[in-house]
């Protein structure tokens, strides 16, 4: 006769009677077990192993079971009344083979039991309750609330219980005293294995750490101890220090993941000096990536007057930038005044072009439109009276002086043309504009810089159309533009440009809107693709519902994309 309960690992505890035990799916012959989640398993008894029968068998010994149980349940039903401590709970078993128990998780067959008066939440608070509160005092038998071992190291996140370690971490003035426990952190940082492990461990009870922001050390403890990874844009790069000062190596790909994610023109030039200082490479040719195609949006921006000065060199000394150099001059002078009161110098002309020093010469300002360089850098001061004069012989005279400015203009980027239809045509009275939106929808696998659109002409001579122009995702405008072009009559495609290039990322549909005006007979394209190739990015179009003059997948117009990529 099988025993009423067997352990499942060593030896079994008592079990109160008044635990129901909970029936459990039937496993494959190995092992039987009685299923009493969270709390032991009945003593005196140890496991006993069956070998597998035959089917026949098997069968056999399930009805015995069966029946047993009913005669159990008979008996105890008739002699419930006589007596309370003569109950039972009832017999269930569970057949588990060694192999598979093995690989089964605790939370698997122990499901976790709510306690009274909580969520499902109630780790997720406690380690939010954690971050503000180290003193906090888990509930007496805590370890039963939580049945796998992340959740139970996660209480100890930021918690001085059994607390053998503390770290002060921050600048003079802004401290706060974090506590740790040496073995989690040992286990998941190589630098924390060394400084209480290594052979030149440290017994101190109290570490200083003066160079991370206490946010970011909490972010990277909060993944040592409770494998969740909490980022925010104002912390991020700190943890990435912090990460990278600890050797986390998974913390700290997933902070390039996330600055990759949110990187703009903004800050794209502050994001380059820290790719730089931190070694990422990947991340570093994404920030060029942004700042050649939306230079002159990541010049203006207030980022680029925090970088350092070797990245200031490395912008300006930058082929690909796609900028007017008076741009890039103007940036400049911004950076300049900037670094002046980091240096808490006198906001001067001498002393701008002193922090600049040999910066200045990277500068390409024999390129600048001759009206640029008059209205703007001849007038900036910065310049001396000799240089002013010789760029000015440099424009006008026939025998050009010697320059230290760089004379050759940059090559920018090439934009890419996508052409959606494989015809175009005209008929009359076909194809006009009053004022009706043309619109496309629009997908890339790549990342590019939609920098304007290709419109078709007029069909009948030349004509002036006024063309607005509009870049959409989910009903949010991205970019738009209002300006004039001039059609002369051909079937050629005109471009026309947005203000900055606009930054698509992959896998998501954008719309293109176009609302032309014109009184005259304009061509329209034919048989459209769903899908091209350009280059190395693959474009996908669908209709738009924003279209009322007909555009569409097959025909219309809004012929080409101009991109970069």
């Amino acid at each position: 006769m099988l025993p009423r309960s067997l352990p499942v690992l060593g030896h079994a505890r008592s079990l109160p009677q008044s635990v129901p035990c909970v029936r459990v799916p039937a496993k494959p012959a190995g092992r039987w077990i009685s299923e009493c989640p969270g709390r032991g398993l009945r003593s005196g008894h140890r496991a006993r192993r069956r070998t597998a029968a035959s089917p026949e068998a098997r069968r056999s010994a399930g009805e015995t079971v069966k029946n047993r149980s009913k005669k159990s349940s008979k008996k105890a039903n008739t002699s419930s009344s006589s007596s309370n401590s003569s109950k039972l709970p009832p017999v269930c078993y569970e057949i588990i083979t060694l192999k598979t128990k093995k690989k089964k998780m605790a939370a698997d067959i122990f499901p976790r039991k709510k306690p009274a008066n909580s969520s499902s939440t109630s780790v997720q608070q406690y380690h939010q309750q954690n971050l503000s509160n180290n003193n906090l005092i888990p509930a007496p038998n805590w370890q039963g609330l939580y049945p796998t071992i992340r959740e139970r190291n996660a209480v100890m996140f930021n918690n001085d219980l059994m607390a053998d370690v503390h770290f002060v971490v921050g600048p003079p003035g802004g401290t706060q005293r974090l506590p740790g426990h040496k073995y989690v952190l040992a286990v998941g940082s190589s630098v924390f294995h060394a400084m209480f492990y290594g052979e030149l461990a440290e017994d101190k009870d109290e570490i200083r750490i003066p160079d991370v922001e206490p946010a970011a050390f909490l972010a990277m403890l909060k993944y040592i101890y409770c494998d969740e990874i909490d980022l925010a844009a104002d912390t991020v790069l700190a943890t990435l220090y912090a990460a990278k000062k600890y050797i986390v190596p998974h913390l700290a790909r997933a902070c390039v993941n996330f600055l990759e994610t949110s990187l703009s023109a903004k800050n794209a030039c502050v994001l380059l000096s820290q790719s730089c200082l931190f070694e990422e490479p990947d991340l570093t040719q994404r920030c060029w990536e942004v700042i050649d195609a939306q230079a002159e949006l990541a010049l203006k921006s207030e980022g680029f007057c925090d970088i350092d000065f070797q990245t200031l060199e490395s912008i300006l000394r930058r082929e690909t930038l796609n900028a007017k150099e008076i741009v890039v001059f103007e940036a400049a002078l911004n950076w300049a005044e900037v670094e002046c009161q980091r240096q808490d110098l006198a906001l001067s002309i001498e002393n701008k072009r002193k922090v600049l020093g040999k910066a200045l010469y990277l500068i390409r300002i024999p390129t600048m439109a001759l009206d640029d360089f008059a209205n703007g850098a001849a007038q900036s001061g910065v310049l001396t009276l000799n240089e002013t004069n010789d760029i000015f012989l440099w424009y006008t005279a026939a025998k050009k002086p010697e320059l230290q400015f760089v004379s050759k203009a940059r090559k920018g980027l090439v934009p890419q043309r996508c052409h959606r239809f494989q015809s175009c045509a005209y008929r009359s009275n076909q194809w006009r504009y009053r004022g009706r939106c043309d619109s496309i929808q629009f997908a890339v696998d790549k990342r590019v810089f939609i920098a304007g659109f290709g419109l078709y002409g007029s069909s009948c001579g030349s004509a002036e159309y006024s063309a607005k122009i509009e870049l959409k995702r989910q009903g949010v405008v991205l970019g738009q533009n209002l300006s004039k072009y001039f059609s002369d009559g051909s079937s050629n495609t005109f471009p026309v440009w947005f203000e900055y290039p606009v930054q698509i990322e992959p896998d998501t549909f954008y719309t293109a809107s176009v609302i032309l005006d014109g009184n005259e007979l304009s061509y329209f394209g034919q048989e459209g693709m769903t899908e091209v190739q350009c280059g190395k990015v693959t474009v996908q179009f669908q209709c738009s519902s924003d279209s009322t003059n007909g555009t569409g997948v097959q025909g219309g117009q809004i012929p080409e994309l101009i991109f970069y990529a």
